[in-house]
């Protein structure tokens, strides 16, 4: 049997214990990222009185006794690699790197940028964490500072981050977002996960998850606007089970001579369904959407953008 390394444990709870300052101390929401977004673990979106606005930092987490073993003048030192460092600094996202003491609890953090990084004389680098910030309330104000900018910038930020799932859609994947609205909760909190659709009969291929709160908005109206460069439309395979399954509970009739239908089961979803946006499925706590989207004129027209940037000639190719 596989045994669980020590390392990959305080890891998780590093990950675990920052996505809970962020969500219940800072109020704002938590997005861990995939494994390909090389040294960033999560981005930190800014919640201000329920407006979401794309306001995003990325979150490097590291956690363990053995990341607190280089004292520094107030703090401690965290030496990243060069390839790291290299990365940070030309991420279109501020940096935080996030400290996790397991002894604690607590989650420290430093932003990342050429005044907190210093050049070691062995050609490698080193960052202070002070020990007196931490990622609680105290944090929300430096943090909106480093994040704040001209708003145009960051809505260009938002669709470079989204770049690698355009370019799926562009490729011919199915994308689909699943969100689990817990109906009951004022702050209209729940949670999304990002995934291909491999039509394989499994679960969709998790790209992105993270939690969301709406407050009192309807959630087919801003789920829709986190995915500006996409058409967002229901999962017809998803929702025509889940309608017909229904259907047989209100309209199938049983006799001696077998079972019938009331009425039709085209008439049935006609007269019941009008909303362009709906959950699947509704216990009363959690509804249940999936929600499939498809390349826009803006996600188009970005891909073509992006190439050209890409391009050394600089000219658009067909």
């Amino acid at each position: 049997m596989m045994r669980r390394l020590p390392s990959a444990k305080v890891g998780s709870e590093g990950v675990t214990h920052t996505q809970l300052a962020v969500e219940d101390e800072l109020g704002w929401l938590f997005r861990e990222q995939p494994t390909e977004d090389y040294g960033i673990d999560a981005h930190a979106e800014v919640v201000d009185d329920e407006d979401v606005r794309g306001r995003l930092l990325a979150l490097q987490i590291k956690g363990g006794a053995s990341r607190f073993k280089e004292p520094g003048p107030g703090g401690w030192w965290f030496r990243p690699s060069t390839e790291h460092v290299q990365y940070w600094l030309n991420h279109s996202l501020p940096v935080v790197v996030v400290l996790y003491a397991p002894e604690t609890k607590r989650c420290h953090w430093q932003l990342v940028n050429r005044k907190t990084l210093q050049e070691t004389s062995t050609g490698g680098w080193k960052l202070l964490v002070p020990e007196g910030q931490v990622l609680d309330a105290s944090a929300a104000e430096p943090l909106r500072e480093a994040i704040a900018g001209d708003p145009y910038v960051i809505r260009i930020r938002e669709l470079q981050l989204a770049l690698p799932w355009m370019k799926r859609l562009a490729e011919g994947r199915r994308l689909v977002v699943d969100a689990e609205e817990w109906i009951n909760k004022t702050s209209g909190r729940g949670s999304i996960t990002l995934g291909v659709d491999n039509e394989d009969g499994c679960s969709p291929e998790e790209l992105a998850r993270w939690s969301i709160m709406l407050g009192v908005a309807s959630y087919a109206e801003v789920v829709p606007l986190l995915f500006a460069w996409a058409d967002v439309h229901v999962h017809e395979e998803t929702y025509d089970e889940a309608d017909y399954d229904q259907y047989e509970v209100e309209c199938a009739v049983w006799g001696l001579g077998g079972s019938f239908f009331s009425e039709s089961y085209s008439d049935w979803r006609r007269g019941r369904f009008t909303e362009h946006l709906r959950p699947y499925s509704d216990n009363g706590e959690v509804a249940s959407w999936r929600l499939e989207l498809g390349l826009n004129d803006l996600g188009k027209a970005f891909l073509v953008v992006d190439k050209f940037g890409r391009d050394d000639r600089r000219q658009l190719v067909d």
